[in-house]
C-alpha cells in the first residue's frame, strides 16, 4: 500500500508535522499546492479519491483544512456530468473567498474519447460549483493542467496542454495560453507551435503589474530542454 497522501507542515525550526492523512473517501493523491486564507485555513485539491466509484478510485476533490487539522471536503468531482474531473492544478482564491481551478478531464464528454477535455470552475463560499468554461480541444485548447492567475478586473489566465494548432503534435495540438473574462468568454492569446517557442505548457503562469505573462514548456523541437516564455498583452 502506497497511501493516499498527506498535508504537512515544516516549522521555522525544521520540525515536520503531518496535518492530515487522506483516506480515499476524503480525497487521494494531492498533486498541487495549497492556498491559505487570513484565518489560516488551507484549501487544495486531490487528483483522485472522493466518489470512489468514479473511474475506479475517485475523480478528485476540493478540500479545506482548518488550523485545528479538521478536513472538510467542499466538492467531490464525478461523472457523468459537465462539472469536470481530475483537478490537476492548485487553486486560487479571490478577496470574496471564491475558489477557482481547472480540471484536466470532464466537461464536454463528447470530447477526448468521451472523457472530456477539461474545465475552468469556480467554487463559492457556500460550496456551489459553477463551470466557467468547458474546453473543446480545438483552437480554444484542451486538457488544462496548471494553476490560474487572476487580474484586478477578475479575468482569469491559464494554459492548456493540448489544443490550439491542431496540425501540431500529431493532431492533438501543442497547447495554448488563454484568457477567460468574467462573462465566460474564452480567448486564446497564444498557440504553441513546437518550435523555439516550445509546446505543451504545464507549469501555470505568472503575471506582472504590466500584464505580462510568464511560464515554461518542457522539451520541444527547437530546444530539447524546454523554454521559458514571456507573453506581452
Amino acid at each position: 500500500m502506497n497511501g493516499c497522501g498527506v498535508v504537512f507542515k515544516i516549522s521555522a525550526s525544521g520540525k515536520f508535522s503531518v496535518l492530515h492523512r487522506f483516506n480515499g473517501y476524503d480525497g487521494a493523491d494531492p498533486e498541487a499546492g495549497l492556498v491559505r486564507d487570513e484565518a489560516g485555513n488551507l484549501y487544495g485539491t486531490t487528483f483522485a479519491g472522493g466518489i470512489t466509484s468514479c473511474h475506479n478510485g475517485g475523480c478528485g476533490t476540493v478540500f479545506k483544512l482548518d488550523p485545528a487539522g479538521k478536513e472538510t471536503v467542499l466538492l467531490k468531482f464525478n461523472v457523468p456530468g459537465t462539472g469536470g474531473i481530475f483537478p490537476s492544478g492548485p487553486l486560487i482564491r479571490d478577496a470574496a473567498g471564491n475558489l477557482y481551478g481547472t480540471t484536466e478531464w470532464g466537461g464536454d464528454l463528447s470530447c477526448n474519447k468521451q472523457v472530456g477535455c477539461g474545465t475552468v470552475f469556480k467554487l463559492d463560499k457556500t460550496g456551489k460549483e459553477t463551470v466557467l468554461y468547458t474546453f473543446k480541444l480545438g483552437m480554444d485548447g484542451g486538457l488544462p493542467n496548471g494553476p490560474l492567475v487572476q487580474d484586478a478586473a477578475g479575468n482569469l489566465y491559464g494554459t492548456t496542454y493540448s489544443g490550439g494548432i491542431l496540425s501540431c503534435n500529431g493532431g492533438d495540438g501543442c497547447g495554448v495560453i488563454f484568457k477567460l473574462d468574467t462573462a465566460g468568454k474564452e480567448t486564446p492569446l497564444y498557440k504553441f507551435k513546437d518550435g523555439s517557442d516550445g509546446k505543451q505548457p504545464n507549469g501555470g503562469l505568472l503575471r506582472d503589474s504590466a500584464g505580462n505573462l510568464y511560464g515554461t514548456t518542457p522539451g520541444n523541437l527547437g530546444s530539447t530542454w524546454g523554454s521559458v516564455f514571456e507573453l506581452k498583452p
